[in-house]
C-alpha cells in the first residue's frame, strides 16, 4: 500500500510525501481510509495529509529500525523509489519525497529553487513526518541534498547513502550540454511507447539500448492535449541545476559525521577515483559499486542495488538503538 502525506516545505511550498508499506491500524468503528492515486501508478491507499504520519505498531521491525527518507534526482519523482521502498518497508518506515518542482509536489513559478530551499524542504519533511533521526538515501541531486542536510543537521540524520553523485564542480560545459539535450527532446511525444523508445534507444546520448532508462522517463510524463509532456518545467530544471553545477561540494561532505555509503554504477557518471576520494573525505565513509549499471543504478540493477546497500542499512540499526539506549540511561 502507498499513502500520501502532505508536508510544508520552505516558504510554504506544498510537498507530497509517499509512505510505502501497510497503513497504520485504525479504529474499526471509524471511517474507512480514503483511497486515491498513489505516485505514478494510479493506485494505493492515500492519507491526505495533516502534515504528520501515523506510527506503525510498536512491536514491528519498522519501529525498531531507523526510518528512511528517499530523495530522487533532478527530473525524478518519488515513485522511482517504489521497488526500493517496498522492501525497505518490511523492516523500517520508508517514505519517498516528491521534491519541489517535481512529481505531485507544488511547482510555483515564484518559489526559490536554490540548494538552500531543497535542503530546508527535507529538514522540514523529516521533522513533520516524525522520521528523525533517519537514514537518507539520495540519487544524484537528491544525494547532494542529503549530504548537505546531514552536514547542517546531524541530529536528524543517522545514516546516508549517496547514489551516483559527484562532489566536484561539473562546470559551464556540462550545463550547456544539458541545455542542448533538452532542446533535442521531440516534444510532445505521441504515446508513452514513443517516450520509452526515444529515451531508451533513440536519444543521441544513449550509447546502447537501455529499456530501464526508457521506463524511468515514461514515469515522469503526463498526457496533455497535444500529447505526452514532462510533469516538470524544463527551464525550471535548468535553473535548479545551475544552483550546484558550478560549485564543488567537498566541504559539506567532510562535515558529515554519520556513517555514509557511496554507491556508483560502473557505467555511471561518478568515476571510481572520485568516488573513492569521497569515501576518504567522509569521516565514516564506505564504498560499493554495482556492475552493469549506469547512472540509474536502482533502476538498471534493482537486485544488485539491494545487495549493495542492505548490509550498510543493517549496520545502522544497532548504532541507533545503542545511541537511544545511552540517551535513556542519561535521562534516568
Amino acid at each position: 500500500m502507498v499513502r500520501r502525506i502532505d508536508v510544508t516545505g520552505a516558504g510554504g511550498v506544498r510537498l507530497a510525501a509517499w509512505e510505502f508499506g501497510d497503513p497504520p491500524k485504525t479504529d474499526p468503528t471509524g471511517p474507512d481510509p480514503a483511497v486515491g492515486a498513489g505516485p505514478g501508478d494510479g493506485s494505493g491507499a492515500v492519507d491526505e495529509a495533516r502534515g504528520e504520519a501515523a506510527e506503525g505498531p510498536a512491536d514491528t521491525g519498522a519501529a525498531r529500525a531507523p526510518g528512511v527518507l528517499l530523495l530522487h534526482g533532478l527530473m525524478g519523482r518519488a515513485s522511482h523509489w517504489a521497488p526500493t521502498a517496498r522492501w525497505l518497508s518490511e523492516r523500517r518506515r520508508a517514505v519517498a519525497l516528491d521534491q519541489r518542482g517535481h512529481g505531485q509536489s507544488a511547482k510555483p513559478t515564484g518559489a526559490e529553487y536554490t540548494r538552500e530551499a531543497y535542503v530546508d524542504d527535507v529538514e522540514a519533511a523529516l521533522e513533520q513526518l516524525g522520521l528523525a533521526p533517519a537514514v537518507l538515501i539520495g540519487h544524484a541531486m537528491g544525494a547532494l541534498t542529503a549530504w548537505q542536510l546531514a552536514a547542517k543537521r546531524p541530529d536528524l540524520v543517522c545514516g546516508l547513502i549517496i547514489c551516483d553523485m559527484r562532489a566536484s564542480a561539473l562546470g559551464a560545459a556540462s550545463q550547456r550540454e544539458w541545455e542542448n539535450w533538452f532542446k533535442a527532446w521531440p516534444l510532445p511525444f505521441a504515446t508513452l511507447a514513443d517516450v520509452r523508445k526515444w529515451f531508451g534507444e533513440d536519444d543521441p546520448s544513449v550509447e546502447r539500448p537501455n529499456p530501464s532508462r526508457g521506463e524511468f522517463y515514461a514515469e515522469v510524463m503526463h498526457e496533455c492535449g497535444d500529447g505526452w509532456r514532462p510533469v516538470f518545467d524544463l527551464d525550471q530544471m535548468l535553473r535548479t541545476r545551475e544552483t550546484w553545477v558550478y560549485d564543488a561540494h567537498w566541504e559539506e561532505l567532510a562535515q558529515v559525521q554519520c556513517p555514509a555509503l557511496v554507491v556508483r554504477g560502473l557505467d555511471g557518471e561518478l568515476g571510481r577515483a572520485e568516488s573513492q576520494e569521497m569515501v576518504r573525505v567522509l569521516p565514516n565513509g564506505q564504498y560499493a559499486e554495482v556492475a552493469d549499471a549506469g547512472h540509474l543504478i536502482h533502476y538498471d540493477q534493482p537486485d544488485a542495488w539491494r545487495s549493495a546497500i542492505e548490509p550498510f542499512l543493517e549496520g545502522i540499526a544497532p548504532r541507533v538503538r545503542s545511541a537511544r539506549g545511552a540517551v535513556k540511561s542519561e535521562r534516568r
